[in-house]
């Protein structure tokens, strides 16, 4: 099978079995999206889906947040991972967004990243979810699948994925497709000992190959 042949039938895959996909994280609106995105960073979804409900009832957009001193904010935010700097960064990206931006959060990935606490990765995860733009955010997972599944080719680093998995895909399915890997990579294409056997895209993937070559 070509290598061509082998990535449509893992696109074509991922559209028949994950046709609906969409963030894990909860939020109501681009600020609370925002929010949650910066508060993820290294830290689980499900963690952050705890934390926030308490969070956006004190805090439900950058005026409030913005007001509010990194110590409080803090409290609320304890028990995620690096709780000094998040709470630091949501203290400022609130307060730039709503003294510089008129409380709107920018559609453009270069703008947004002017934002305390707001990297490439957030920025496109922004980009893609709160305005379906064609932007590819490459987390852990992401990065991990994508070199798999053999979508990405020896990428150092997450821009060098990124930019590969913008050619492969289509652009109307890149803001999808960022959520096929996140999703296969958190529940199937585990870090550690990945649920190969179960797998759907076994058939397509090089990675299984060269695991059953060991065994």
């Amino acid at each position: 099978m070509k290598n061509k042949e082998r990535i449509e039938n893992i696109i074509t895959w991922f559209k028949a079995n994950m046709p609906v996909v969409e963030t894990e994280l909860h939020y109501e609106n681009n600020f609370q999206l925002l929010v949650a995105v910066i508060l993820s960073a290294q830290c689980t979804d499900k963690r952050v889906n705890q934390i926030t409900p308490v969070l956006f009832k004190s805090y439900p957009d950058c005026e409030t947040m913005a007001a509010a001193t990194v110590e409080a904010i803090f409290e609320h935010i304890k028990s995620c991972s690096y709780p000094n700097n998040k709470a630091k960064h949501l203290s400022a990206m609130s307060k730039m967004l709503f003294n510089e931006f008129n409380g709107e959060i920018p559609s453009d990935i270069d703008q947004m990243q002017l934002l305390p606490g707001v990297g490439r990765k957030t920025a496109n995860v922004i980009a893609s979810v709160a305005f379906n733009k064609p932007a590819m955010a490459v987390d852990t997972h992401v990065f991990r699948v994508a070199a798999r599944l053999g979508l990405t080719k020896n990428a150092k680093n997450p821009l060098e994925a990124e930019k590969q998995l913008v050619a492969i895909f289509d652009e109307s399915d890149i803001p999808r497709a960022h959520h096929w890997l996140i999703l296969h990579g958190r529940y199937v294409c585990i870090a550690r000992k990945p649920k190969c056997v179960e797998c759907g895209l076994k058939e397509f993937c090089p990675y299984f190959k060269e695991i059953v070559k060991k065994q």
